[in-house]
């Protein structure tokens, strides 16, 4: 790229919704933004932004606005796909009311309740659902029966299943009361039907499974069946953790269907 191509990086930046150009050529100045994962500090630098990747502090930039993001909370009875041939409620049903042409990242089983993204960012949703970078999800279980602190133990300490070894991130009892528990469990693996499982298997079927993150995202209040479009600090997160090296170490999953 020639000196005369490109956008200034000030520019750039202003045009993103980071801080007006006179900030951000601040924030240049200090030394605190990145191209391509290079320090860029002379105020006359320019940038691609159809290729270029750029960064302040360490958070990814939006640079292309026509990329949307949005948060689903999911109800159960839904299938995560955009066309179900059992004619099953998908998720079309959410993506009608917007232009753009939005996919899930990854998959919620139909039983299972909560946080789903939707995107126009292809390589966004195939980065984040991609078995090597292993992204970290919080589901809260309603199970059967009284969970002891041994099956706590024994949820993160790990077993054996069909389909090799396994073991929760972490995992916490929440609330016991009614014949019922409530357990907390972060999982970064994503194989078919994890949680219900590794319920199953320490003998604490799943009644209710709600999904409450996904990796930099929670659900919070969003009532079950609406969506939103995540806000700036989210989809910089996001996007910080799709462009993270899945050479770090984070462990590997086997399958991107969740829950």
């Amino acid at each position: 790229m020639s000196e005369a191509d490109g956008v200034r990086l000030q520019k750039a930046l202003a045009h993103a919704g980071v801080a007006s150009r006179r900030v951000a050529e601040e924030l240049i100045a200090a030394g605190r933004v990145r191209v391509n994962g290079v320090v860029v500090d002379e105020l006359g630098s320019r940038i691609d932004p159809d290729t270029d990747l750029i960064d302040v502090d360490g958070v990814a930039v939006q640079l292309d606005q026509t990329r949307r993001y949005v948060m689903l909370n999911k109800p159960t009875g839904v299938v995560s796909s955009m066309h179900d041939d059992r004619g099953r409620p998908d998720l079309r049903r959410y993506t009608r009311e917007w232009e753009e042409r939005l996919y899930n990242v990854g998959r919620l089983d139909a039983d299972t309740s909560g946080l789903l993204v939707l995107t126009n960012d292809g390589s966004l949703a195939h980065v984040l659902a991609h078995p090597s970078f292993g992204v970290t999800k919080v589901y809260i279980a309603k199970v059967r029966g009284t969970v002891s602190p041994q099956t706590i133990g024994r949820l993160t300490r790990g077993f054996d299943l069909d389909d090799g070894p396994i073991r929760a991130d972490k995992a916490r009892l929440l609330d016991r009361s009614g014949g019922t528990s409530l357990v907390e469990l972060t999982l970064h693996s994503g194989r078919n039907r994890i949680v219900r499982r590794m319920m199953a298997e320490v003998g604490h079927p799943v009644v209710d499974l709600v999904r409450r993150q996904f990796g930099p995202l929670y659900l919070g209040t969003l009532p079950v069946g609406s969506m939103r479009e995540l806000t700036k600090v989210e989809r910089g997160a996001l996007l910080t953790l799709s462009r993270r090296d899945p050479a770090d170490p984070t462990p590997p999953e086997d399958d991107p269907e969740t829950s």
